[in-house]
């Protein structure tokens, strides 16, 4: 680059040709700490490292198997030199590739020249024909970009969500039996515990965790269409759906006998689908804890030094749950289309799968993000049980429902003076504010049973929560 500074024709400095480079995304930039996990298995290099795995597994397993006359198996330290091309891939390796595609103008052309380069040292020259042999660009694709997914799912994404669900469900067993008044509608409804609430989102979120986990990673190296056609014009007695078979499950991948030239992406789709479901499920926690901060069911933490508003001093804005909601949406807006892009391919093969595959780390970049802003919002948050418990105080009338129920059981125990239990706490509830001596009077003047009538005039609204503590008890992790 020249030592001049390059303006625009506004005559600012054009920030793009600056170095160190400065990242037009902010998953690169403002949020790398938070996503650089990622760059090991979803970048553009992470990429051109399983091209290399691929190829080299693919060359050393064509000579275990004797896939074509001549061929025997690979020493140890051909094998070992063969993987360190994978476990010594560098910056280095990067610019070598890059040159090699500037010639190439493909870039799985570049990995095979890229990897012929270097089997002479090994004693393997006479075997460069051997490197991406049959192949199309697909068989090798398709692999690595199981292996870059299945990798990133594993090692990044799955230990950040789980450590988000069992944030969640930690915080779901402190405020179990923490009494909280719901808000069906908006509206004040029968009560419930804090706690059990949070259960609610816990166990969706683990339940989208088990399907996650249980994903299962397609792979196909089957040729130009998909009908071995090269492989058996070269070597028309080898069993090649064996070979590669076991190729393709020694990868650790799922075995697709029936493709085009791509492998159909369906797994990638289904788990797009699960990947968006998790981030709408906790695009609904966000919303939930920020009404909850709103109405004062919960305080912040302020972090000190922080700045909550850059005009009221006062304020501690929700940022990480509203950060968390943007970012949730956007991984769900990537990975909706790429679900929808991935299933369809014009006959056997065109390349709008090749590009929209470029942008799954950007899609999990953002979903990362979102897990990351929602486990350090939660743990800012304190429960404001005062707040909790005066508005369960100031809403005597969610009893209704218990009163009415209790007087149906009564009637159908054959009591007498039961009829119409729901109209009557309807004129006595709705549109008017009810206190504890105005709903004990009531009670009293029912004719329930004494047993009832105690146990109904000694509940709470704050007592009013049936076995929500026991249900997460039972059912939390």
């Amino acid at each position: 680059m020249s030592n001049t500074a390059q303006t625009l024709p506004s005559g600012r400095v054009a920030l793009g040709q600056q170095e160190p480079a400065i990242a037009l995304g902010p998953l690169d930039g403002r949020y790398r700490p938070q996503t650089a996990v990622l760059v090991d298995f979803l970048s553009e290099a992470a990429l051109n490292r399983e091209r290399v795995h691929v190829e080299v597994e693919w060359f050393i397993h064509l000579c275990e198997q004797r896939a074509l006359p001549g061929l025997e198996p690979l020493t140890e330290e051909q094998k070992s030199g063969l993987r360190a091309l994978v476990t010594s891939f560098d910056a280095a390796s990067v610019a070598e590739l890059a040159e090699l595609e500037a010639v190439t103008v493909h870039d799985v052309k570049a990995v095979e020249y890229y990897i012929g380069r270097r089997l002479p040292e090994l004693g393997l020259e006479h075997l460069t024909p051997l490197v991406h042999f049959a192949c199309t660009s697909e068989d090798i694709n398709n692999l690595s970009y199981a292996l870059g997914v299945k990798d990133a799912v594993e090692q990044a994404w799955l230990p950040a969500a789980r450590g988000l669900v069992a944030a969640v469900w930690q915080m779901a067993r402190e405020a179990k039996a923490t009494p909280m008044l719901s808000h069906t509608h908006g509206q004040p409804a029968t009560p419930t515990t804090l706690g059990k609430e949070l259960a609610v989102f816990a166990h969706r979120l683990e339940r989208q965790l088990r399907r996650i986990e249980g994903t299962e990673f397609l792979g196909k190296i089957n040729g130009a269409t998909g009908t071995f056609a090269a492989h058996t014009a070269a070597a028309p007695d080898t069993d090649w759906s064996e070979v590669s078979r076991t190729f393709v499950t020694g990868l650790g991948l799922t075995w697709n006998p029936l493709t085009t030239q791509i492998e159909s992406h369906d797994w990638q789709a289904e788990l797009y689908a699960d990947l968006s479901r998790f981030n709408r499920i906790l695009h609904n926690l966000c919303t939930d804890a920020w009404s909850y901060i709103s109405i004062g069911y919960f305080q912040q933490i302020p972090v000190e030094g922080a700045t909550g508003s850059s005009t009221m001093p006062h304020k501690v804005n929700p940022i990480r749950f509203e950060n968390a909601e943007a970012n949730a949406e956007i991984s769900c807006s990537l990975l909706d289309t790429l679900a929808a892009t991935l299933v369809t391919s014009r006959w056997q093969r065109d390349l709008t799968d090749s590009s929209s595959q470029r942008n799954i780390g950007v899609a999990f970049g953002h979903s990362l993000l979102a897990i990351s802003n929602v486990v350090k919002g939660l743990d800012r948050l304190d429960v404001a049980e005062e707040t909790l418990a005066a508005d369960l105080d100031g809403n005597w009338e969610v009893l209704g429902e218990a009163v009415q129920t209790a007087m149906r059981a009564e009637a159908i125990a054959g009591r007498e003076g039961m009829d119409n239990p729901y109209e009557r706490l309807k004129e006595l509830t709705r549109g008017h504010r009810v206190d504890a001596e105005r709903m004990r009077e009531f009670i009293a003047g029912l004719g329930l049973s004494e047993a009832t009538a105690q146990r109904l005039s000694e509940l709470t609204p704050g007592g009013y929560t049936g076995l929500a503590e026991q249900l997460v008890d039972e059912f939390g992790a």
